[in-house]
């Protein structure tokens, strides 16, 4: 079970944001902006690799509940940066995908 999985199940506290009943949003407790949410599926699914046709719905839901966190903490008008990892080259720490909103200052490019 990923740590993902044990907030969305209730055993491991987190600063949520936002919370519907298919996704959550909450604070990255290493936070890599002065703004950085973690949006996750209440699905479990690996990463954007492992999605299918089914999940074309929750995966539109996602990218909509990252910029309406984006709106209420206040930095869609300066901008922000929509992040997922995939797999262990592209930098994924947790098995559940996950959106990473990141904003509160200028981003860089290329980002890695």
């Amino acid at each position: 079970m990923t740590i993902f999985q044990q907030i969305i199940d209730g055993n491991i506290p987190a600063d949520k944001v936002f919370e519907d009943e298919r996704a959550i949003a909450f604070r990255d407790i290493q936070p890599q902006a002065p703004i950085h949410i973690l949006v996750i599926p209440k699905k479990p699914i690996v990463s954007l690799a492992d999605a299918s046709e089914e999940d074309r719905d929750l995966m539109g839901h996602l990218m909509l509940v990252a910029a309406q966190v984006a709106r209420s903490e206040g930095i869609d008008e300066a901008g922000y940066r929509v992040v997922t990892n995939i797999g262990r080259e592209g930098g994924q720490s947790v098995d559940h995908i996950h959106l990473h909103v990141l904003g509160g200052r200028q981003m860089g490019w290329p980002p890695g």
